[in-house]
């Protein structure tokens, strides 16, 4: 069963490790991301809390673990570092009906839609698609904030 999915560039760290994962109930945390360094898959193994199980897949191999049904012994917090790499989970998954907008990094080309949360022109298309199409999709930077609806902030 999918508790949430977060979209959070710095993936792992202690706000994903211990809050949101005891606030949602996780016994397992999903990375999703193409070509992870050594480094960070060094770092996300350091950071996950004692008990808590730890898979990290590629994009596409998460498509296919989450649709095979493999996941769904789990309670699966899945972490991903993208607007565009939640935007494929949510339309490659028939389960992933959901995400949580936590962080992205300011860069060149990006623009504020919270607090924390900066995309490109192009991510803030998929997003629009995505709340076109029903997708729960909301910005809330730590679990006793109030969610802001994806629609407050377009």
């Amino acid at each position: 069963m999918i508790k949430l999915m977060r979209v959070d560039d710095r993936l792992i760290h202690g706000q994903v490790a211990a809050t949101w994962t005891n606030t949602i109930g996780a016994d397992c945390i999903l990375i999703a991301k193409d070509n992870m360094t050594p480094l960070e898959i060094t770092a996300a193994k350091i950071s996950v809390p004692a008990g808590i199980k730890l898979v990290i897949k590629s994009v596409e191999d998460s498509i296919k673990a989450i649709n095979s049904g493999v996941t769904d012994k789990y309670k699966l917090f899945i972490v991903v570092d993208s607007v565009t790499t939640a935007y494929r989970l949510m339309k490659g998954c028939e389960a992933v009906k959901e995400c949580n907008l936590g962080r992205t990094v300011k860069r060149e080309g990006t623009e504020q839609l919270g607090k924390h949360v900066y995309v490109t022109s192009k991510q803030r298309d998929m997003l629009k698609e995505l709340a076109s199409e029903g997708y729960n999709v909301y910005l809330q930077t730590i679990p006793t904030a109030s969610p802001t609806p994806l629609t407050k902030v377009l």
